[in-house]
């Protein structure tokens, strides 16, 4: 037989799919025009959508149907009473219709028919009749009218009195019509025009639902029409007569009306539908035709299921259901396949045709035809009052339950009498079915449990095949089924998708393709998770997961495929995967489960692997496209899902499926160990938690009981080994054979464990399963557990003998050959014959299937039952819509996204493609992002870095960077400006890199690695600029960059572009070995890269990350230090003692070739890493120790970098000091030795931000000020660099914050440091000093260099205030001395002696302007009233260590040449200094034992003095100054005559003698010899004068000479001096 016509060429179904609605009037039916008729609209009755009176075109088609008949030689001679519809007829139709009463329309009795072409011929009994019509026939014989057409004319006499159609009995109505269908004696053409005439009564509506007894009206109709009789004639006619049919019974169904039909009307209208649609003899057209219409009508009534609530689980289970089916026989479809009839073979309950078969009258016999007593019956319409059938209830579950049944029983691939053809038409129609009433087929028990079984059967065996028609519409039913039913469908849908799976996975490597770097498509998995290893690799030991297992015993293994199955796979796959909630639900249902496949891995690792271009190799080009759109379209999903509020309502715990995920894992690594070696995995899983106590063998044969990726073979050989026995006991105890007989019981033992092949292994099993089976059921019939074990043994014998390949029929063992082998064993008796009979039985029908053995159908069946045993624990698959479960599952799936998106990225060649593909990453960025996948986002920037060309493993070569100056603007022409111009790959990839990083900054880690590369490589290149949106605090200059090999203006060429001018400008660049100029081509090609960086808004990257979380900052900022390059370990260098006087060592101008070359990348990483960490003071607190050690191995190792680098680094190291100082990481005195010890070029070079970023320590932290002036290295630091052209007015400034710091910070520690660098700012005014006349070489006097003045000079100006500070530091001395814990003149020579060494030294400057501040200053200081005391002689050295040393340097001719002019005034202020200073402590001197020898010490030098022969200012000075400390001495009385005082003779006489040596006139002068008159009054006794008690005045005495007084003054009011400094007289020794 034939089902499901198809023609052989013709693969492409879908055309028969769309359903058509037969009749279009219907759509206007209840909206008529206003020309239409319109009869009666009483009482909201329906409107009739015609032209013309309902009753007349009622009327009209009986007379088109009887004027055909009376055509046909059979009713040429009907009465006029039937021509006119006369009353001559009422009364016989009276008589019949209460003859016919008692006929009961419920009869069962089946109708006799005898076959002819489509219908039967003739009735029997036809003249019984003939005389109550009243008419003759050809020979003169009265026959009456026929009873068909007798039903014609009674039913024109009824419509006569008839005023509204829509009130007329509907049976009645129908009743002729339906007389003519069922009739055998009617041809074709008559038998069309019925079928015409009541499709337009439905179509206009003349039969509605407001039409009386409809209900019955329909059920006469379908089973008129189901069971329609007509004598053959030509086929075309025949077929029109069933394309009638098929239209009526389709617009019966599709109408509103069509709800009122029964179970039973259903079920015979299906049946014939598919009776025609299975015939071969009909055209193809007919039964294309039939099969459009079966597709409309199933349409229909599986839409029907929507309306019905879902099955009581008390009222209507199964067992109900069933039981009611089989009282309802007459529900069961036998759709005809290979016979010659194809109308419904039932009888039918409502209007069965009890006619018998005509007999066929010979030419001789009266031609009148006899009218059989069914014929005469059905003449009678049924009565509008009689109850004439029970009440038919509209069709429900049981009909579309047979119609489910019918359309998949047809689909069975063991059933020869199916072709393909059929096969493909059923898979049609079920796929119609299952769109529109998947859920509810799901939702209900009886239809949900034939899809789980048969259909899911049939289809997964259908998908094995080659043919191309059926494979499709398997694998579109199958998608189909998925999609709407798959809630109920888990394990099914597990088994479908592996067999997919396995069948469409590659198993060969990714092929190399040049150009594109393996490492940016490494993810893609090689063979799915569910693919059990070759044979080659089981010595691996994997564990073949359920779903492997499953597939090879039902025979789904995979396998080689045709391309176009592969396709055609693929193109199902495509369709589940645009579910959008499709991945996540297999990912919570499978991959979260223990037991179940990854499928929602391997089903991206699918998608992924064949979206490779090599996959159209074995498939079909369109293979690729058609995943990546797929495996798009998944993460697109996920991408949508991302601002959905998360929905955890009746959903797994997230934690838990996380746990279980860990578990599997961890019992997936557990079992490929027990498969190698059983110990080893029992131990491993024991130690992950998974067996509690590896000793209990309770615990482990539950494990292994429960978990079905052990090997049945390895799990078998384990626990029959004799030291296993315990756990063998155990594993034994958990099945149930609570109600099994024994050999069901032995399947359960058999199949759960491989059986060992050798015998006392097998022995053990069986005399364990003995005892158990013995103990726990207690069979009747069997005397011990021995009796059973040999029972059992011999059923595995016989199991053996009849399925080995290897017996012969003929040797095979028969049941007495079985009995004969128990024969004596139960006990020493016999067991029962029929319980043996039935153990032959079973297992001759039935083979106990051992684990590993799949070769025939009995496996597949058993297999399959299997998997329906496990669908009940598996429960259903949950279905959901929400994003709870995306962050997890995107984390197992990124890799092989990711890794397809990068290489279709570097092969695509479509714009299209290049627009998803970025789409593509871009999503894949946002939801790594959101839920902080770090890897994934990781993963995703390094391949666009790969792609964008701009991270490579060299940083670009800059050396031949050109810059280009047009219009005002300049570009820098570069190596990798031209090539990422050149490359539009690289361009997208570098938009996208920075497009799927802006925003998610925070949570890259190693993709940082290449952002940092990038952002280096474009900095160098000037492609970017520097850190203006970081907003940083580094108050230092911009990073310079390298200067271009060359400038080229185009400005300034105008317009001499010509071929000469090129020519001339080439060889002027190669003669002078410089880079050619850029073509027009480059500089394009470098615009286009400087417009693709633009649009990166690289400054607003930059500004995010200066926002980014604490942990995110320290991520990057490690890989900034990661790119700096290894240095020496950190060594601490012990500085010696530093000189009292460091010369800098001249710069040689040349450019040493060892140094290293400048690279202003690392400066740019370095800075990018130092104002990160100084955000703020967590990142300081977490990040500060790693760049402190970074920067202080630059430092220490400056030898090994650019001077640049080290100078930056110092700038950078400074102001992490200034912000870090309170942190155990940094130590100042470490910072600060670490740049002591540079070398003085190194330092030299670093002058600027060493200064700077000490200065900005000391000034803005305030703990940090005193750490650091006390530190030695910082004041030789200070030091070496006060000569430093543009350090000096800094360090300078530096030092008098310092200096007058409040609380000060000067200490003792320090003392001697500040006032030594306030000395050498002092020295350094020399250079201001006055040159000496030079003469050139002829002898000739040279005018001078006119020099600017003093005043305006900085060395001077800083020499003065430098003696400022000086003296500014005397008043730190009292309360140094005070902490100090020397001894008193120790401490006095450590505080006092700095200075007055200070001040000394710069008295003997050649700067007059210092000299002079010096002089002033050392007068003030040496006249401090802190200095000297009564207690202590320690100050008593001013003039030994102090006054004298100056004395001898300004005697000195050297020094005297250094300012010939000023330093006669100098020396006149020394010897007045001198004076002056010995009249001050004169007091205190006078009772110091020494005092006689410091006077004399005195004279002498003045003596010197003015005998030093350069300039006669000292000798006037010294005299006056004598004159002076004579009075004042004389006056005080410490100068006095011996005759006077005797104690006093020694000084007088002393004094004398030494002035008379070179003023010989001046003590005489002043104390003039005595008259007699004035010795004798010198001789009266006087009181001896009391010295006084403060020291004397300075000024002269009036008593002076006039002179000598003038002159004095005169010089004095001579000398000039410069503005005072701090604290510093302007007005120096008078």
């Amino acid at each position: 037989m034939t089902i499901g016509l198809e023609r052989s060429n013709d693969h492409d179904s879908h055309d028969t799919l769309e359903p058509s609605i037969p009749i279009s009037a219907l759509q206007d039916a209840q909206n008529p025009p206003p020309d239409m008729y319109q009869s009666g609209n009483m009482n909201g009755k329906s409107t009739i959508p015609i032209a013309v009176n309902p009753v007349e075109l009622v009327t009209t088609e009986c007379i088109t149907v009887t004027s055909s008949m009376r055509k046909h030689s059979r009713w040429a001679h009907s009465s006029v009473a039937a021509i006119l519809g006369g009353g001559g007829v009422s009364r016989a139709y009276e008589r019949e219709l209460s003859v016919q009463s008692n006929i009961s329309l419920s009869a069962k009795s089946p109708a006799k028919f005898a076959p002819t072409k489509f219908g039967t011929l003739g009735v029997e009994g036809e003249h019984a009749l003939s005389s109550r019509w009243g008419l003759r026939g050809k020979k003169g014989k009265s026959l009456q009218d026929n009873p068909l057409m007798s039903a014609f004319t009674r039913l024109r006499i009824d419509l006569k009195d008839c005023k509204d159609i829509r009130d007329f009995d509907t049976p009645a109505l129908l009743h002729p019509f339906l007389q003519v269908i069922r009739s055998s004696s009617t041809s074709a053409p008559i038998t069309s025009l019925a079928l015409v005439a009541i499709t337009k009564f439905f179509a206009y509506n003349i039969i509605n639902k407001d039409s009386p007894r409809l209900s019955m009206a329909l059920q006469l109709l379908s089973a008129a029409i189901t069971h329609c009789r007509f004598e053959a004639s030509d086929s075309s006619a025949d077929e029109i007569v069933l394309l009638r049919i098929l239209k009526l019974m389709e617009g019966m169904i599709s109408r509103p009306e069509g709800e009122l039909l029964g179970d039973e009307s259903v079920c015979e209208m299906m049946e014939t539908g598919l009776s025609m649609c299975c015939q071969v003899r009909l055209s193809e057209v007919l039964r294309r035709s039939a099969e459009m219409s079966m597709i409309n009508m199933c349409q229909v009534i599986f839409q029907r299921l929507s309306q019905l609530g879902v099955e009581d689980m008390v009222e209507h289970d199964s067992l109900q259901e069933e039981k009611s089916l089989e009282e309802s026989g007459n529900f069961k479809m036998d759709p005809s396949v290979d016979g010659d009839t194809v109308t419904s073979q039932h009888p039918s309950a409502l209007g069965m045709d009890t006619s018998s078969p005509e007999k066929e009258h010979t030419s001789g016999e009266d031609d009148s035809v006899a009218i059989t007593n069914g014929d005469s019956a059905a003449t009678s319409a049924p009565a509008p009052h009689e109850n004439m059938s029970p009440e038919v209830k509209p069709y429900s579950l049981p009909s579309i339950r047979e119609l489910f049944r019918v359309l998949i029983d047809l689909l069975d691939p063991h059933n020869r009498q199916h072709t393909d053809s059929m096969r493909i038409m059923s898979l049609r129609i079920i796929d119609v079915a299952l769109e529109v009433a998947g859920p509810s087929i799901a939702r209900h028990s009886s239809l949900a449990q034939l899809a789980k079984d048969d259909l899911c059967r049939h289809l997964f065996q259908l998908v094995r095949s080659e043919n191309m028609a059926l494979l499709n519409g398997s694998l579109r039913v199958a998608g189909t089924l998925l999609s709407t039913c798959r809630n109920v469908l888990k394990l099914q849908q597990e088994l479908f998708l592996s067999y997919l799976v396995a069948c469409l996975h590659p198993r060969i490597e990714i092929p190399r393709e040049a150009g594109i770097d393996p490492s940016l498509y490494a993810g893609v998995p090689q063979a799915p998770k569910l693919v059990k290893p070759a044979p080659s690799q089981s010595s691996s030991g994997r564990s073949t997961p359920v779903p492997v297992k499953d597939r090879q015993k039902l025979g789904l293994e995979g396998g080689s495929r045709k391309p176009e199955a592969r396709e055609a796979m693929v193109e199902c796959i495509g369709a589940l995967a645009r579910i959008p909630s499709f991945m996540v639900e297999l990912f919570v249902n499978y991959d979260c489960e223990v037991d179940r496949a990854d499928l929602c891995e391997d089903m991206v690792g699918l998608l992924s692997r064949n979206a490779f271009p090599d996959s159209a190799t074995w498939s079909t080009t369109n293979v690729p496209p058609l995943c990546l759109g797929a495996l798009l379209g998944y993460v697109q999903f996920i991408a949508e899902r991302l601002d959905q509020p998360p929905n955890y309502d009746n959903l797994p715990d997230p934690a838990q499926l996380k746990y279980q995920r860990q578990r599997k894992k961890i019992i997936i690594q557990g079992s490929s160990k027990f498969n190698e070696n059983p110990k080893a995995g029992i131990a491993f899983l024991a130690s992950n938690g998974i067996i509690e106590d590896p000793d209990n063998p309770q615990l482990v044969a539950k494990f292994l009981r429960g978990t079905s990726r052990i090997s049945k073979k390895v799990l078998g050989e384990y626990i029959s080994k004799k030291s296993n026995e315990p756990l063998l006991d155990e594993f034994i105890s958990l099945l149930d054979f609570n109600g099994k007989s024994v050999h069901e019981a032995l399947r359960d033992l058999l199949g759960s464990f491989r059986l060992p092949g050798e015998a006392p292994l097998i022995t053990r099993i069986l005399t364990f399963f003995s005892d158990k089976y013995i103990s726990r059921v207690q069979p009747a019939g069997i005397a011990d557990k021995d009796s059973l074990f040999v029972l059992t043994y011999a059923i595995i014998m016989l199991n053996t003998n009849l399925y080995n390949r290897n017996v012969k029929p003929q040797d095979r063992m028969s049941f007495e050959g079985f009995v004969k082998n128990l024969r004596g064993v139960n006990g020493g008796k016999d067991f029962d014959t029929d319980f043996l009979q039935d153990i032959y039985t079973s297992i001759e029908r039935n083979e106990i299937i051992l684990p590993d053995e799949h070769e025939n159908k009995h496996a597949f069946d058993y297999a399959w039952k299997e998997l329906l045993m496990k669908t009940v624990g598996a429960g259903e698959l949950a279905i959901f819509e929400s994003n709870v479960f995306d962050a997890e599952m995107f984390e197992v799936t990124w890799r092989p996204v990711v890794a397809t998106l990068s290489y279709v990225f570097m092969s695509a060649s479509d714009d299209a493609v290049f627009s998803r593909v970025v789409i593509g990453f871009d999503q894949c960025a946002k939801i790594a992002a959101r839920y902080k996948l770090t890897e994934a986002l990781d993963r995703i920037i390094y391949c666009l870095s790969s792609i964008s060309t701009l991270a490579p493993d060299t940083t670009p070569n800059t050396s031949l960077n050109t810059e280009v100056q047009a219009e005002k603007k300049s570009v820098m022409v570069s190596e990798l400006a031209v090539k990422l111009g050149r490359d539009f790959r690289a361009q997208l990839a570098t938009v996208v890199l920075f497009r799927v990083l802006t925003g998610n900054e925070a949570i890259v880690r190693d993709g940082w690695t290449y952002i940092v590369q990038i952002l280096h490589n474009l900095f160098i290149n000037s492609l970017i600029p520097q850190f203006e949106s970081m907003k940083p605090n580094l108050n230092i200059p911009p990073i310079p960059l390298q200067p271009p090999s060359q400038i080229i203006d185009r400005d300034g060429r105008g317009n001499d572009t010509g071929l000469l001018s090129a020519f001339t400008s080439y060889l002027s660049s190669y003669a002078a070995d410089d880079p050619p100029e850029p073509s027009d081509e480059e500089l394009e090609n470098t615009l286009c890269t400087v417009d693709c960086i633009n649009a990166c808004s690289i400054p607003d990257v930059l500004a995010n990350i200066s926002s980014m979380p604490v942990e995110s900052v320290v991520s990057l900022v490690n890989t900034l230090l990661l790119y700096l390059p290894d240095t020496s370990p950190a060594v601490i260098v012990v500085k010696p003692e530093r000189p009292q006087t460091i010369t800098s060592r001249p710069s040689s101008g040349k450019v040493d070739p060892n140094r290293p070359s400048y690279d202003p990348g690392m400066i740019y990483v370095l800075e990018l890493a130092t104002i990160l960490t100084l955000r703020d003071q967590d990142t300081i607190r977490e990040l500060g120790e790693f760049l402190t050690s970074a920067l202080q191995n630059i430092v220490r190792d400056s030898k090994s970098f650019h001077s640049l680098l080290v100078s930056r680094t110092i700038s950078y190291l400074l102001n992490l000091l200034c912000h870090a100082y309170e942190h155990s990481f940094m130590r100042a005195p470490v910072v600060l030795h670490a740049i002591s010890t540079f070398d003085q070029p190194t330092l030299e070079n670093s002058a600027i931000p060493i200064i700077k970023g000490l200065s900005d320590c000391i000034t803005h932290a305030a703990p940090l000020r005193s750490e650091i002036t006390k530190s030695p290295d910082f004041w030789s630091i200070l030091q070496r660099l006060h000569k430093h052209q543009e350090g000096a007015p800094m360090i300078f400034e530096l030092l008098q914050r310092i200096v007058h710091f409040t609380p000060p910070v000067i200490s003792a520690d320090n003392y001697e440091s500040g006032v030594s660098l306030a000395n050498d700012f002092a020295s350094a005014g020399s250079i201001a000093a006055a040159p000496n006349p030079r003469r050139d070489p002829s002898g000739r006097r040279v005018k001078p260099v006119k020099q600017p003045k003093s005043q305006d000079n900085p060395f001077v100006q800083r020499g003065t205030k430098a003696i400022g500070l000086i003296y500014h530091l005397t008043g730190r001395v009292p309360t140094l001395i005070e902490q100090s814990h020397l001894e008193r003149n120790e401490a006095w020579a450590a505080y006092w002696s700095p200075i007055f060494n200070a001040l000394t030294t710069q008295c003997l400057n050649p700067c007059r302007e210092v000299r002079h501040q010096a002089i002033s200053a050392l007068q003030r200081s040496l006249l401090s009233p802190e200095l000297a005391s009564t207690d202590h002689t320690e100050w008593i050295a001013i003039f030994a260590e102090v006054l004298f040393p100056l004395i001898l340097q300004l005697l000195k001719p050297e020094v005297y040449r250094s300012d010939p002019v000023g330093m006669s005034e100098t020396r006149v202020q020394a010897a007045t200094l001198v004076c002056k200073i010995f009249l001050h402590y004169l007091v205190l001197l006078s009772e110091w034992d020494g005092m006689l020898d410091l006077w004399l010490k005195i004279l002498d030098i003045l003596d010197r003095m003015m005998n030093s022969g350069q300039g006669d200012s000292l000798e006037e000075a010294v005299p006056e100054s004598l004159k002076n400390i004579l009075l004042v001495m004389a006056d005080g009385g410490y100068l006095v005559s011996p005759a006077e005082d005797p104690s006093r003779e020694t000084l007088w006489v002393e004094t004398q003698r030494r002035l008379d040596r070179f003023l010989p006139h001046l003590f005489a002068e002043i104390f003039p010899p005595k008259t007699d008159e004035q010795q004798q009054q010198q001789q009266t006794p006087t009181p001896t004068p009391t010295p006084p008690q403060s020291p004397p005045s300075t000024d002269p005495p009036q008593r002076k000479s006039p002179r000598d007084g003038e002159e004095g003054d005169e010089k004095t009011r001579t000398s000039k001096s410069p503005a005072p400094a701090d604290g510093v007289d302007d007005n120096p020794v008078d």
